[in-house]
């Protein structure tokens, strides 16, 4: 370590450090193996002096008759072999405690640009997430959006503007609480939670009397509901607006002013009102029993390759959740049976899954909630895939696929909450690791050699009530791990031999959460995940691109 690296730690441990300077050493331990051991030394050192300082201040505690609490009976024959500090010898172990304790206190707490902890507002409130947009795409069926366009799937925020599709019916929410039902082809640009344009299509709306006032723009003419359901027809020669229950007022153009009534229509654009451009519009009875037809054929679909897949002699276990529930258990559908069953424990709801109502996904959305599992054997490769619908990240680490312990060779998944996949293997569980989290700014001490393999974020709030075909392939024998979102490669890293490891094993694990990282205490971290699972599946082979594109498409529920 270079002499420039060693005066940046006094200047740290003196707190005389600036901005700059901090940032020239917080580069260097990440870079510096011999900067960071460095650190690590000052941080474990702050540690043991720490404890002497909480010994001696117990042991001076106990001569003016205050109660003591032991932490251990270790600790109770170490203060007696080294005797009581003095008042004089405290003093001096917290004075060197302040020196190298303050570099650890300095890089925990220090913020980018900020040398004055004083100015830090340490009751400020989390910025809170936000997003654009005026309604959301409720439900659709068949859609067939225009080359170019954006698109969007069931359920998305839908920002201002342009909405185009060529075929199939969408049903629009907005947030002020009026409902569209629109028919391709469509052009329509959304303005805000108030507002929308229309250049082409058909569309029924639904103006609740909360969302009065809501404006449908079309032909030079806006259309203003006072609480009502009417029509509109668009195209590129005419525009024909009809009140089907309530009333409109037409304003601007050369109806302004107008008042239209149940029964009543108005040609906005052309010199003829034609006498079909109503017939057959969707209503939302039609697009839900659509929908329901649409759902049914490709669950069926699915079936087919379900059956399939089971077949596959690389499966260590897989569970079609979408397909059958049996009470409490969770059948294993590999050539494996029974043996490796998952069993549903706590509060685990059977909620709709990817097909709607007809199929079956597992909700974990409390922290009791989980599927217990244990499978025997070892492999030599790992794929896991499977369904989720994410409704929150509210947890630091959300669990996909949890090995109880966390020994060697078992497998870690899961979602951090910033959206990024997360999968690793423990590759040696005796070892006392530590390392610098740039994110924490502080040393990290982790559960043993390992190396967790992260994506770029794939998921945020905006997103939540979305379903994902998530895939996770760790291959000892090409040394790579490749991650999968959707059947496209998100990730890709190669495994150093540091962190190879041969032989890999499951044992007792979970499915949605992690309930036992020790087996020797009742406390446990919170990582349910707060969405739903919907079949899952592990292989014992590394799949290949294609293959998790094919499981991908064969798996996918309507809106992709």
């Amino acid at each position: 370590m270079d002499e420039a690296t060693r005066n940046l730690i006094f200047k740290a441990i003196d707190r005389t450090i600036t901005p700059a300077e901090f940032e020239r050493l917080q580069d260097a331990i990440e870079r510096d193996d011999e900067a960071r051991a460095e650190y690590l030394r000052a941080v474990t050192l702050c540690e043991s002096l720490g404890e002497i300082a909480t010994e001696t201040s117990a042991a001076e505690s106990s001569e003016t008759n205050e109660p003591v609490q032991l932490k251990t009976t270790n600790e109770s024959k170490r203060r007696s072999a080294t005797g009581r500090f003095t008042l004089g010898g405290l003093a001096i172990a917290v004075t060197i405690l302040v020196a190298v304790g303050g570099a650890a206190y300095w890089f925990g707490q220090l913020n980018h640009g900020t040398t004055n902890l004083a100015d830090r507002d340490e009751h400020a409130e989390p910025r809170e997430s936000q997003i654009a947009g005026h309604a959301t795409l409720r439900r659709s069926v068949d859609l067939k959006w225009s080359d170019g366009g954006s698109e969007y799937r069931d359920g998305d925020v839908l920002p201002d503007g342009r909405l185009q599709f060529e075929e199939g019916v969408a049903e629009i929410d907005f947030f002020c609480g009026a409902t569209l039902i629109v028919e391709g082809p469509a052009s329509l640009v959304i303005e805000s939670d108030w507002s929308v344009r229309v250049a082409r299509g058909r569309l029924r709306a639904n103006v609740p009397s909360a969302a009065r006032g809501f404006v449908v723009k079309a032909a030079g003419s806006e259309i203003v509901d006072l609480g009502t359901e009417f029509a509109l027809h668009v195209d590129a020669d005419s525009a024909q607006v009809e009140v089907i229950d309530g009333e409109v007022k037409l304003r601007g153009g050369e109806h302004d002013g107008k008042h239209l009534v149940t029964g009543q229509g108005q040609s906005l654009k052309g010199s003829q009102t034609q006498a079909n451009a109503f017939v057959g519009l969707s209503t939302g009875t039609d697009l839900r029993r659509r929908r329901a037809a649409a759902e049914s054929l490709r669950l069926a679909k699915w079936r087919q390759n379900s059956r399939q897949l089971r077949t596959d002699e690389r499966l260590i276990a897989y569970y079609p959740i979408a397909d059958e529930q049996a009470g409490r258990v969770v059948r294993n559908a590999s050539s494996v049976g029974s043996r490796f069953d998952g069993l549903l424990v706590g509060p685990v709801d059977q909620t709709d899954g990817r097909f709607g109502p007809a199929s079956a996904g597992l909700q974990f959305d409390r922290p009791g909630a989980r599927v217990r599992t244990w499978i025997e054997g070892e492999f030599e490769a790992f794929t896991f895939a499977c369904w989720v619908r994410i409704d929150s990240l509210e947890h630091r680490y959300n669990a996909l696929f949890m090995g109880d312990g966390y020994e060697n060779g078992e497998p870690h998944w899961q979602i951090r909450d910033d959206g990024r996949l997360m999968f690793s293997v423990m590759v040696d569980d005796t070892q006392d690791v530590r390392h610098f989290s740039k994110r924490e700014q502080r040393a990290v001490k982790q559960a043993g050699l390992h190396r967790v393999y992260y994506t770029e974020p794939f998921w945020d709030i905006s997103q939540s009530g979305r379903w994902f075909h998530l895939a996770a392939v760790y291959d000892p024998a090409s040394r790579q791990v490749t991650q999968y979102v959707n059947g496209t490669q998100i990730s890709s890293e190669d495994i150093v031999d540091k962190f190879y490891i041969k032989t890999l094993r499951i044992g007792p694990a979970e499915i949605g959460n992690w309930g036992q990282p020790s087996r020797q205490t009742p406390w446990f971290a919170v990582r349910n995940l707060n969405g739903t699972i919907d079949e899952l599946a592990i292989f014992n082979a590394a799949l290949s691109p294609d293959e998790i594109g094919i499981l991908f498409e064969q798996g996918k529920p309507l809106g992709y």
